[in-house]
């Protein structure tokens, strides 16, 4: 299981940019890349945290590859 590339397909399939998630997290372009692509291996909690709060989801939403209940 992948939460980076989840997020990242989830963003793709919402047609939200990263661009909108850096605005929302102050994560750099860069970061939000390599976490939706999943090839940062070792990601902050926090970052996730984050992102699904910008995204208005949970976590858990990520680590069930988008079939958890919301």
């Amino acid at each position: 299981m992948d939460i980076g590339k989840n997020i990242g397909d989830y963003l793709k399939d919402q047609g939200i940019k990263q661009s909108y998630v850096c605005e929302r997290t102050g994560l750099t372009p860069t970061e939000v890349s390599y976490i939706c692509t999943g090839r940062c291996k070792k990601v902050d909690a926090i970052d996730y945290y984050k992102i699904c709060k910008a995204l208005g989801l949970d976590l858990l939403f990520f680590l069930a590859d988008g079939e958890a209940e919301l």
